[in-house]
C-alpha cells in the first residue's frame, strides 16, 4: 500500500520510519526538507532534549519515543543522538569513545518552580537513575529537582541522517508546498495521506486552533557539559550540542508572536537566567564573544493539544508544539496503527465491490 506524508519535520519523518518498517511505500511531500535552515519549520531548531513532560497528554507516546531514542543512541554512532547522564568522562577516554560508540556521559538535571513534590512526575520509573535532589541543594526559587539519564538530539545531524535512511528504504521526497490534501494525493498518486505539516495545518485544513509559539535561543561556545532544564514560570535551559563545542541556551515561549527578528533584550535576559540556573558555572560565557548564533523559530502548537486521529483516509498528526521529539516515534507508531485500520477498511470495501 502506498502512503503520502505531508511534512518532513520530525513527526513526518518518524511516521515514515514506522510505516516503512511495516512494508508501506511512502512518499513525503514538503516545502522544507532536512538540511534546510528556514525559520518556517521548527524541527531543525529544536533544543531536542528528550525530556518527558509531566503535564502533557499521551504518556504512552512519550514512553515509546524515549525507548526509541535510547536504543538509537547506543546503536548508531552517526544518528546525532547522545546519552546524557551524571558520570563524567575524562578527555582522553571521550576521544576514544568517539571512534566507537560516540556518546558522552554528562549530567542531566530537571528543576521545577511550580510544584513541591514529584507526584506528577509519571516517568520516574521510565528514566534510568532517577534521583531526587534534596531541598537544601536546590537553586534559589526552585521547589523540586531531580537528575536522571536521558538523551539529546542534534537535529543538524539527525534529520539528514534519517532522511538518508528513509531514501535507502525507497522513500521518495518531493519538495512542494501543497495547498490542500487533495493536491498531495494528486502529486503522489496515493489515496491515503498522513497530514503532518506543523503550522501548515492552519491553512491546509483550516484548523483555527493551530498557533505559532515563538522561541528565541542562542548557540554559545562553551565547554559546559551539563543538561539543565527549569520548567514552570521561568522556562530556562542549557542543552549541550554534540560535536559543536557549545550549547543551546534559551527559555522563550511567546504564543502568537510572529516577529522573526532577534529581540536583543531577551539575549541578556536568557544568559542571566541560565547563569543563575547553572549556579554561575556558566559565568565565563561572554555573550559578545561566545554567542555565535541567534536562533528565532516558531513551534507548531495547538490549543487543546495535538491532533492525532483519522478522518476518512487521512491521518492527522500535528500540533505537538515544543515536544515533537519526545512525541515523534510514539506518534509515528500511532500513525501506523491508524493507517493499518484505514488499509483494512479499504480492503473490505474492495471485497464488497
Amino acid at each position: 500500500m502506498e502512503v503520502a506524508i505531508i511534512g518532513a519535520g520530525v513527526i513526518g519523518l518518524l511516521s515514515a520510519l514506522t510505516l516503512t518498517d511495516a512494508g508501506y511505500t511512502v512518499t513525503i511531500i514538503a516545502r522544507d526538507l532536512p538540511g534546510d535552515e528556514s525559520q518556517d519549520w521548527a524541527s531543525p531548531w529544536a533544543g531536542a532534549a528528550i525530556f518527558p513532560h509531566p503535564d502533557a497528554k499521551g504518556h504512552a507516546l512519550q514512553v515509546e519515543s524515549f525507548k526509541y531514542f535510547w536504543a538509537l543512541a547506543h546503536r548508531d554512532p552517526t544518528s546525532g543522538v547522545q546519552v546524557r547522564t551524571c558520570v563524567f568522562l575524562d578527555k582522553h577516554k571521550a576521544v576514544s569513545i568517539l571512534t566507537n560508540i560516540i556518546y558522552k556521559v554528562v549530567k542531566a538535571t530537571e528543576y521545577y518552580d511550580d510544584r513541591d513534590d514529584d507526584s506528577t512526575i509519571w516517568y520516574k520509573s521510565l528514566v534510568p537513575q532517577y534521583r531526587r535532589i534534596p531541598t537544601e541543594d536546590l537553586p534559589d526559587g526552585v521547589k523540586l529537582g531531580f537528575t536522571f539519564k536521558t538523551m539529546t538530539v542534534n537535529p543538524a545531524i539527525f534529520l539528514p541522517w534519517i532522511k538518508k535512511g528513509l531514501e535507502a528504504r525507497g522513500v521518495r521526497f518531493i519538495r512542494k508546498e501543497v495547498k490542500d490534501i487533495e493536491e498531495a494525493k494528486h502529486i503522489s498518486g496515493c489515496r491515503v495521506v498522513v497530514h503532518a505539516p506543523g503550522l501548515g495545518a492552519s491553512e491546509l485544513v483550516n484548523d483555527k486552533d493551530v498557533v505559532a509559539v515563538r522561541g528565541q535561543t542562542m548557540f554559545v561556545e562553551t565547554d559546559f557539559d551539563e543538561l539543565i532544564m527549569l520548567q514552570g514560570s521561568q522556562y530556562t535551559y542549557i542543552i549541550p550540542r554534540m560535536y559543536t563545542g557549545g550549547a543551546i541556551i534559551g527559555g522563550v515561549s511567546q504564543e502568537g508572536n510572529l516577529d522573526r527578528g532577534v529581540d536583543e533584550s531577551l539575549r541578556s535576559n536568557i544568559l542571566s537566567r541560565v547563569r543563575n540556573l547553572s549556579r554561575r558555572r556558566l559565568g565565563s560565557v561572554d555573550l559578545e564573544k561566545c554567542s555565535t548564533r541567534n536562533i528565532v523559530a516558531f513551534r507548531p502548537a495547538r490549543k487543546g493539544g495535538y491532533r492525532l486521529e483519522t478522518e476518512g483516509n487521512v491521518v492527522h498528526a500535528y500540533g505537538f508544539g515544543s515536544l515533537g521529539y519526545i512525541y515523534g516515534y510514539g506518534a509515528g507508531l500511532k500513525v501506523r496503527e491508524f493507517i493499518e485500520s484505514v488499509s483494512k477498511g479499504q480492503d473490505i470495501l474492495r471485497s464488497r465491490l
